[in-house]
Formats: C-alpha cells, structure tokens, sequence
C-alpha cells in the first residue's frame, strides 16, 4: 500500500513539474522578455496577465498549490535519494544529481522572487519594469537572479527528461538520446530568453 502511494505522489510530481508548473514557466519567460522591447512593452505585458479575470484564483489553483506540493515533495525526494555521481560518473547519474541540487536552488529563487513581487503587490507595491530594475541594480542580486533562472529552466528541462521515461513516453535507448539532445535545446533556448530579460532591466 505504502508503495502504491510512493508511486502515485512520484507520478504526480513528475507530472506537475510540466503540466501545469512547466507550462507556467515558459508563459513567465516569454511574458517578461516584453522587457526587452522597453518599459511600456514589459509594463502592457505584465498589466494584461495581472488583470485576468479570476487571477487569484488560477494563480492559487494553477501555480501556487502545484509548486507547493511539487515543492515538499521533491525535498523529500532529493534528502532521500541515493546518489550516485561521485561513484560512476555517468551522464545521467550526474543530471539526476544536479536535479536536486538544482530543486533546491530553484524553490530558495522562487520563494524570494514570489516575496519582492507577489506579496509586495498585496502590500500594494505595483509590479512593472521600475520595480524590476530596482531589484536587480543591485550586483548581488542580479547574480542571485542569473543563479536562479538557469537553475529554474535547467530543473524543467531536465525534468522533462524524466517525466517522459517516467510516463512511458520515451522507453527505448535511441529515444532516450533524443530526448537528451532535445531537453538540451529547451534548456539554451529557453536560458537565452531568460538571460536577455534580465538584461534588459540593467
């Protein structure tokens, strides 16, 4: 019984890290790279996603309660795991490593970043390209957001590695390796989108 439910929460977890917290992921890049057009392109961007209709309750529904059981889950799962890089030294012993190294990292980035803007707005900040550049004028922590982006997009590219063998998506050695070389290309796209923006705030 006890494995049944290890089963299922591992299949969840690996299911909610792409649908519908990876999803989300891309969305938020693609939406702050406006900042790369200037101000007023980022400020009509995040304007429009912060006036949907039911924001708060898609937010909580579709982000929040997903990254959170995402969140707790993977901690136990990354204090649990037995490691295996420093013995073998494979490739994908040391990506299942920097897995949970790289959740870490990503839930300390998320948990500071949702702090400086999402509760800052409850408190009646207003999120906009000011705000944004504010933050990272700082060298700290604009290196503290370079750290955080690339560990977030490595964490879902890498994990979307995973969540396809795990689903049976990709079973064979050759699919395998394609998928490797395509979660390779999701993690520099998607790193070069993430970087520009962070730019164009400095």
């Amino acid at each position: 019984m006890a494995g049944n439910r290890e089963f299922l929460n591992r299949r969840l977890h690996s299911l909610l890290g792409v649908i519908p917290i990876g999803l989300f992921l891309v969305q938020h890049l693609v939406v702050n790279n406006f900042a790369t057009r200037g101000p007023e392109a980022f400020n009509n961007a995040a304007d429009f996603m912060g006036n949907l209709p039911f924001r708060i309750v898609l937010e909580t529904v579709i982000i929040y309660l997903p990254i959170l059981f995402h969140a707790i889950y993977g901690l136990y799962i990354a204090f649990t795991a037995k490691n295996n890089a420093g013995k073998y030294g494979y490739f994908r012993n040391w990506m299942f490593l920097l897995q949970r190294v790289s959740g870490v990292i990503t839930l300390i980035f998320i948990t500071w970043h949702v702090w400086e803007t999402r509760v800052a707005a409850a408190f009646g900040a207003h999120v906009n390209y000011d705000m944004m550049a504010d933050i990272l004028s700082s060298p700290f922590m604009f290196g503290f957001y370079l750290v955080g982006v690339i560990s977030t997009i490595f964490h879902f590219a890498n994990g979307l590695w995973s969540f396809l063998v795990s689903w049976g998506i990709t079973v064979s050695p050759r699919s395998q390796v394609i998928s490797t070389y395509f979660t390779i290309g999701v993690f520099i796209i998607l790193s070069i989108v993430g970087i520009s923006t962070l730019l164009a705030f400095v």
